[in-house]
C-alpha cells in the first residue's frame, strides 16, 4: 500500500511513499509489535503523510490524531470533563469526554501524534504509564481504561525546530525511533515533487502543462543547492538559507506556479510564475536569506543559460 505494485490479482496500487523501503519495513514491523513508532526528520520529509498512511492502512481510520503544541495540557491527551455534567452529576462515565487516545484505546486501533516535541516535557510523560502498561488510570471515578489489542501509537517529531522540547530518557525507550531522511537523489525527488503536482493539479482542476518536469528540475536544483552549500558539480560552496528548502517546500512553489499560470497567464508554467513562490520559500529572513539568494543569482544562476529567465525574474522581484 505505501511502497506501491501490483497485486496477485493484478491490481496496480500506486506508491504513497518514495524511498528506501527498508524505513517502512520497519515502521510496520514496529507497529505490529507493542513498542510505539516515532518517525524523526526534519521538516518537509513525509512524516505525517507516512503516520497518516499507516494508520489507514493498519487501522482503516487515520483521524485519531491530536496535534500537540506547547499549550497540550494532560486533559487533551488522556481524557476531559463535560463540566456542566460534572456540576450537575459529579464524576462519572457520562460527564467524561474521551480523546482521540482514548477512543483509539476503546476502539484497539492506532493513534497519531503529531509534533511530539513541541508539548511540554511534564506532559509528554503522561504517555508513560499508555504505552508501557497499556492502560489508562482514571482515579475521579475510581476505573481504569484498558486498550484492547491492536492499541499504538505513532508520533512524529522533528529535530530542527524551534520551541521543542527533548523526550525524557523513560519516554524514548518506549518509542522506536525511524528517521526519514529527505530524498537521496535528485531523481527520486524530482520524482516525488512530480507525482504530488500532477495529483494536487488534477484536485485542484489544474492544468498540468507538457513543459511541467523541466521547470520541476530546475526548481529542485535550487533547492538542492542552496540546502546542501555548494553546486551539484561541487565545484562552488554555497551559503545556505535559515529554511529547510525540503521537497514539500518544493512542492507548494509548484503548485503556487501552477495557479498562477492558470488563472493569470495562458497556462504555461515558466520562471514568471514560479519566482515569487521560490523567493517566498527561500527569503525567511529578510536581511540573511536575501543576502544568500542574491549571491546565489550572481555566482551560479547567472551563468547558466538555462536559468537566465529564473535569473532575471528574481532579481526583479527581489
Amino acid at each position: 500500500y505505501l511502497m506501491g505494485g501490483t497485486t496477485q490479482s493484478g491490481v496496480e496500487i500506486s506508491p504513497k511513499y518514495v524511498g528506501h523501503r527498508r524505513i517502512i519495513e520497519t515502521a510496520v514491523a514496529t507497529l505490529a509489535t507493542d513498542r510505539a513508532l516515532l518517525l524523526l526528520g526534519v521538516p518537509g520529509t513525509a512524516k505525517s503523510w507516512v503516520s497518516e498512511h499507516l494508520a489507514a492502512a493498519i487501522s482503516g481510520d487515520s483521524t485519531r490524531v491530536i496535534q500537540c503544541t506547547a499549550g497540550t495540557d494532560e486533559n487533551q491527551i488522556r481524557y476531559g470533563w463535560n463540566y456542566a455534567q460534572l456540576l450537575a452529576k459529579g464524576p462519572s462515565k457520562e460527564a467524561l469526554v474521551p480523546t482521540p487516545l482514548y477512543r483509539a484505546m476503546e476502539a484497539g486501533s492506532l493513534c497519531r501524534l503529531e509534533e511530539l516535541t513541541r508539548m511540554g516535557s511534564d506532559v509528554q510523560d503522561t504517555l508513560i504509564t499508555i504505552l508501557s502498561e497499556k492502560m489508562l488510570p482514571i482515579p475521579e471515578i475510581n476505573d481504569t481504561l484498558y486498550a484492547q489489542r491492536g492499541f499504538n501509537i505513532i508520533a512524529t517529531a522533528n529535530n530542527r525546530d524551534k520551541g521543542v522540547n527533548e523526550l525524557s530518557s523513560a519516554l524514548k525507550r518506549r518509542f522506536n525511533v525511524v528517521v526519514l531522511p529527505l530524498p537521496d537523489s535528485m531523481n527520486d525527488e524530482i520524482s516525488i515533487v512530480a507525482r504530488r503536482v500532477t495529483e494536487m493539479g488534477a484536485g485542484l482542476d489544474l492544468a498540468v502543462p507538457r513543459n511541467v518536469e523541466s521547470e520541476i528540475e530546475k526548481v529542485v536544483t535550487i533547492f538542492r543547492e542552496l540546502r546542501g552549500g555548494e553546486t551539484l558539480d561541487g565545484k562552488t560552496v554555497l551559503k545556505t538559507p535559515t529554511g529547510n528548502l525540503s521537497t514539500a517546500e518544493a512542492i507548494a512553489v509548484m503548485i503556487g506556479g501552477l495557479s498562477q499560470s492558470s488563472w493569470f497567464s495562458n497556462g504555461e508554467i515558466n520562471a514568471d510564475a514560479l519566482s515569487s513562490n521560490i523567493i517566498g520559500a527561500i527569503v525567511k529572513d529578510p536581511v540573511q536569506d536575501k543576502a544568500v539568494l542574491e549571491e546565489y543569482l550572481e555566482t551560479v544562476l547567472k551563468k547558466r543559460e538555462a536559468f537566465a529567465e529564473y535569473y532575471h525574474t528574481m532579481n526583479e522581484v527581489l
